[in-house]
């Protein structure tokens, strides 16, 4: 497994494409509201990080093998949808919650994160996952040191999560990230302590676990691209791109809009 450990200027490159990408949703949030499209989110974050910011939408064309090329600048996934969902003339509706998917291109290496929105009020279902999602997403960060294992990371979300009668999505993981958009290693939302990658400090890699409310099983959709739930139940996802560091981890993902950390301490009580 070739994991590319990051140097000085490696890491200073990772600060600000990590970010720009944060500041694209501090940008879209405002947007985020009944009746408007996935397709006209896209439009308004791909301008901004085009115009605005001087930085490359990353997914824009991305083709990795078996893919054709994706065809727009972000991710919009509505609902039962999972992951990746192509932006489109689909309105968001009051209670709709929509994960929004960013990675831009900054002088050659990547930063890429994702925030849940709710549209409107929205069911309590709706918001209890996405906020669990959220904590899962920070109890697995929590984890990131050298010295620990890939397997600690996962085995902390996938234990958090269950506690609250969530299903993990596995075939869809994190990964390392830098001058590439995916390089390795995998990092899995579940697992067992103490086992899978040691971690090492300047490693760069994304956490984005992906929870559904019901099964853990999928579905790809004709176009290609879109992942949605089985069972059609709502799944939720939020993701930072985070770096070990001498004696714990750096989260490279963070702006002035960004939701702040949760009490580890708290939550794990």
């Amino acid at each position: 497994m070739n994991i590319v450990i990051k140097n000085d200027v490696d890491i200073e490159k990772m600060r600000v494409a990590g970010r720009l990408a944060s500041e694209v949703l501090d940008f879209i949030t405002p947007h985020v509201v009944a009746g408007i499209t996935t397709g006209e989110l896209d439009k308004l974050c791909h301008d901004y990080m085009v115009n605005v910011q001087g930085t490359i939408p990353a997914p824009l064309n991305y083709a990795p093998p078996g893919y054709k090329p994706y065809p727009k600048s972000i991710c919009t996934s509505v609902n039962h949808q999972i992951c990746h969902g192509i932006p489109g003339d689909k309105k968001l509706k009051s209670g709709d919650i929509v994960n929004l998917d960013i990675t831009v291109i900054k002088d050659g290496y990547h930063g890429d994160t994702s925030r849940m929105f709710v549209v409107g009020e929205g069911s309590v279902a709706a918001r209890r996952l996405c906020q669990i999602t959220y904590e899962a997403m920070w109890i697995g960060i929590d984890q990131v040191r050298p010295g620990a294992t890939l397997g600690d990371v996962g085995h902390a979300i996938q234990k958090f999560a269950e506690g609250f009668g969530y299903s993990v999505v596995r075939e869809f993981c994190g990964h390392g990230i830098g001058t590439k958009f995916h390089e390795e290693p995998q990092v899995l939302h579940y697992g067992r302590p103490g086992t899978g990658v040691r971690l090492e400090k300047g490693m760069i890699f994304t956490i984005e676990p992906m929870l559904n409310a019901g099964r853990r099983e999928i579905k790809e959709m004709p176009d290609g691209w879109t992942i949605v739930t089985k069972d059609h139940s709502l799944s939720a996802q939020w993701e930072h791109t985070v770096l070990v560091t001498e004696d714990g981890y750096e989260v490279l993902t963070v702006s002035e809009g960004a939701p702040a950390k949760p009490d580890i301490a708290a939550l794990t009580a």
